[in-house]
C-alpha cells in the first residue's frame, strides 16, 4: 500500500507496482518509486516511460495497475486536488500568440482556484521572479525561444504549488538560456520551498541542479540514487594550471614532468575545463598517496607554473552511461537508446512509443 506522503515527511511523490500497458505498448511496467523533497531529476530515452508517469502523476491517465500518491493524495481519487497543490510546465510549445504573458498566467491562475485580485498580484510577482516583468504586456508570440520557457515556467508557479513538475524546460535554449533557466530551477527549491521533478536527457544539467536522480527504461526503474552517490570522489587528482613564458603549454610541460617522475597520468578531462585565462585543459594523476599531492605541487612551483586547482575529482554523472564494462560493473545498465558520448545525452530510436 503506498503511504500517505507530505512535503514535510519523506517522500513527496511514491508509486508501487505502477503499470500503463496500451494495445501494442507497456509504457511501466511495476514501476516502484520514492520521490523525497527537493530537485529531482528524472532521465530516460524517448519511450522509458516519462510522459507516461507525469501523465498518471497529475490524475490525467488512469494506471492499469498499481497505486502512486502525490502529496499524500491518491491519484487515482484525487487528480483535481493534487493539480491545485501541483504545477505542471509542458516540454512543447502551447502558448497562445496573441495574449500577453500577463493575461495567459492571470488565466492559469484562475484556473488554478485564485480570485482576481489575488490571480494578478500573484502574476506580477511570478512574473517578476522568472524575469518577464518588463516585457510583461508584450504578446507572446514576439517572444524568444527563452522567453516562451519563462512563461510555461511562470504559469506552472503561479498559484504558489508545493511541487512542479518541469518537462524538458531548457529545450531550445541557448548555453546562455539554459544556464538561467537552471539557475531559476535551483531557486524554486531553495528561496520558496518548492520541491521539483524535472526531466532532461542532459546529463550534464541534473548533475548541476539536482539533489537526486531516478534513471527509468522501459517503464523500469534503473537506479533512484542521491546525485552525490553518482558523483562520488575518486583517488584521481584534477589538476589545472597557467602557462608561462617559459612554458606556453603548461599542462603538456607538466604532463612530461609527472611522467618522468613515474606519476600514473589518467589523460586530460575537458569536461571540468573552466576556461580561465591562460589556463589549460584539466590533467588527470592518479593519487597512490599523500606523496602525490606534493610531488605534484614541487614539480609545479619548479617548472614556474601558476596552480589553478588541484582537487579529488568527482565522477560526472555521464559517466554512469557510458557503455563499457568497468562502468556496468560499477553501475545500472545504460538505458536502450541511450549512447553516452561527451557532453549530453544522444538517443536512438527505442522501437517504443512515449504515450
Amino acid at each position: 500500500m503506498v503511504r500517505a506522503t507530505t512535503v514535510g515527511s519523506v517522500n513527496v511523490i511514491a508509486a508501487e507496482g505502477l503499470s500503463k500497458r496500451f494495445p501494442r505498448v507497456t509504457a511501466l511496467d511495476r514501476l516502484s518509486l520514492d520521490i523525497g523533497p527537493g530537485v529531482t531529476g528524472l532521465v530516460g530515452a524517448n519511450g522509458a516511460g516519462k510522459s507516461t508517469l507525469i501523465k498518471i502523476l497529475l490524475g490525467l491517465s488512469p494506471a492499469t495497475e498499481g497505486r502512486a500518491a502525490v502529496l499524500g493524495l491518491d491519484v487515482s481519487t484525487s487528480g483535481a486536488a493534487i493539480r491545485e497543490r501541483v504545477g505542471y510546465m509542458p516540454e512543447h510549445d502551447c502558448l497562445p500568440p496573441d495574449v500577453s504573458a500577463t493575461e495567459f498566467v492571470v488565466h492559469m491562475a484562475r484556473m488554478s482556484g485564485l480570485p482576481p485580485t489575488a490571480a494578478r498580484e500573484r502574476t506580477a510577482d511570478t512574473l517578476r521572479h522568472v524575469g518577464l516583468y518588463e516585457e510583461r504586456y508584450r504578446p507572446i508570440g514576439g517572444y524568444s525561444t527563452g522567453m516562451k520557457q519563462r512563461v510555461k515556467l511562470a504559469q506552472a508557479l503561479v498559484h504558489d504549488p508545493q511541487l512542479v513538475l518541469l518537462d524538458e524546460p531548457t529545450n531550445g535554449l541557448d548555453p546562455v538560456g539554459r544556464d538561467e533557466m537552471l539557475g531559476l530551477i535551483r531557486r524554486i527549491h531553495t528561496d520558496f520551498g518548492i520541491s521539483v521533478l524535472v526531466t532532461s536527457h542532459l546529463l550534464g544539467e541534473l548533475e548541476r541542479t539536482c539533489d537526486h536522480v531516478v534513471v527509468i527504461d522501459g517503464g523500469t526503474l534503473l537506479r533512484s540514487s542521491s546525485t552525490s552517490d553518482f558523483t562520488q570522489t575518486t583517488t584521481t587528482l584534477a589538476v589545472e594550471v597557467t602557462d608561462s613564458e617559459a612554458h606556453p603549454d603548461g599542462t603538456d610541460a607538466l604532463r612530461r614532468t609527472l611522467t618522468d617522475a613515474g606519476v600514473e597520468l589518467v589523460g586530460l578531462d575537458g569536461l571540468d575545463a573552466q576556461g580561465l585565462p591562460g589556463a589549460g585543459h584539466i590533467l588527470l594523476v592518479e593519487a597512490t598517496g599523500e606523496e602525490t599531492y606534493d610531488l605534484v605541487r614541487d614539480s609545479v612551483a619548479g617548472l614556474g607554473l601558476g596552480l589553478v586547482r588541484m582537487e579529488q575529482r568527482r565522477h560526472h554523472i555521464a559517466e554512469v552511461f557510458r557503455n563499457d564494462g568497468a562502468a556496468a560493473a560499477q553501475t545500472a545498465a545504460v538505458p536502450a537508446g541511450v549512447v553516452q558520448q561527451s557532453g549530453p545525452v544522444q538517443q536512438k530510436g527505442s522501437g517504443r512509443d512515449e504515450h
